[in-house]
């Protein structure tokens, strides 16, 4: 078989990494396998040609040696490293069996055993507050359900509290498979990879050594937290299998919307009405804070839409010792429901502003040169 580049047969650059070597492997691999490509009698050589190529790149002294002297270095032909003289030969599931249980499934770990206690799961919940929780802090109780230790057998899933070796493993947890030319390693059917059975399961859990049960927890909420923040708790997920440790309980926070305040970070933002009469003459407004009610005082010819800002009455933050500002808009309110006398009374003011020209509204007469010289301009 006529040796290619080693690079080239695998797609990559020579400067490629451990992992560009690695996956470009995998890719080559899946394409070319011999199961995959049954029509193709060229399909198996340069699967091989790909099995050679990764054997060889893979471990930094073989790469090195084929990069100094090229591939009858590390053939078997010229140098260390080789292959025996007979090209590349080996267990391939124990060669590549990270690789390939990747590809095809082998499932479990090489050489190893998953046998004896495992971490239960994480559990992650949702929890809403509203604002003043957030802002405040609260406690706040929880229904769980989830996957807790047996009492009766206390998490052994024994009723006896005794196991015995899996015979189908001889108590490895793992069995070898044959797929095809690869021999690869999978968690053994009988005991989950666990290594042992139970000859007397317990009846409350079925020898699961858990079961599923509501939990009630309290849950502190730290003053200051906000939307999107997650709190974990340690020990208060799922407990694991056959004893093992409980994993953690991860509450995401929701905040529900305010009638308001608006918040964005520590930050309060609202919006007020104020009257006509004091957005034109100036005076004082109750303005709602988290500490209470504080008097903003809002000065002569204010107009809608001015933001005012109260520094210290926004939200103390849960990752510092820093507290935010309050912004408060105010929005000029017309009124309505007029009675003659208090319309008579405003066409009177009309008539006097309209008198004083354009120093009682300037910005009106701003506008209305911008629209005049926008008009001339489109009609030339």
């Amino acid at each position: 078989m006529a040796q290619k580049d080693l690079y080239e047969t695998l797609g990559i650059k020579k400067s490629a990494t451990s992992a560009e070597i690695k996956k470009a492997f995998k890719r080559t691999a899946m394409k070319y396998h011999p199961d995959r490509n049954v029509d193709d009698p060229t399909a198996q050589d340069k699967f091989k040609e790909a099995q050679m190529a990764y054997e060889i790149l893979k471990d930094e002294k073989k790469r090195q040696t084929y990069d100094q002297y090229g591939f009858d270095a590390v053939s078997g032909q010229g140098g260390p490293g080789g292959f025996g003289g007979g090209g590349f030969q080996g267990d391939v599931g124990d060669i590549f069996g990270d690789i390939f249980s990747d590809i095809f499934g082998g499932g479990g770990r090489r050489g190893g055993r998953s046998a004896g206690p495992q971490r239960g799961r994480d559990v992650q919940i949702e929890m809403t507050v509203e604002l003043e929780e957030a802002i405040n802090g609260v406690n706040k109780e929880i229904n769980i359900p989830s996957m807790v230790a047996c009492d009766p057998c206390n998490g052994s899933g024994s009723k006896d509290g005794e196991s015995k070796s899996c015979q189908t493993c001889n108590g490895i947890g793992q069995v070898r498979m044959q797929q095809g030319m690869f021999s690869v390693q999978q968690a053994c059917p009988d005991c989950r990879g666990k290594g042992s059975v139970i000859s007397n399961p317990c009846g409350s859990c079925g020898g699961e050594g858990r079961r599923k049960e509501n939990s009630k927890l309290n849950v502190k909420i730290p003053a200051g937290v906000d939307q999107g923040d997650r709190i974990r708790l340690s020990g208060k997920g799922e407990a694991g299998p056959q004893g093992g440790p409980a994993g953690d309980l991860y509450v995401d926070i929701h905040v529900l919307p305010h009638k308001l305040f608006v918040r964005e970070g520590d930050s309060l933002f609202c919006e007020m009405p104020i009257d006509f009469t004091t957005a034109c003459l100036g005076g004082e407004i109750k303005v709602p804070t988290l500490s209470g009610e504080v008097m903003l005082k809002v000065p002569s010819e204010t107009q809608s839409g001015k933001q005012f800002r109260l520094r210290g009455k926004g939200v103390k933050s849960v990752r510092s010792h820093s507290t935010g500002d309050l912004y408060c808009k105010v929005n000029v309110e017309t009124p309505v429901n007029l009675s003659a006398e208090q319309k008579d009374l405003l066409k009177e003011l009309d008539k006097t502003i309209k008198a004083g020209g354009d120093k009682n509204n300037p910005k009106r007469k701003g506008w209305f040169d911008n629209v005049k010289s926008f008009l001339d301009k489109m009609t030339g």
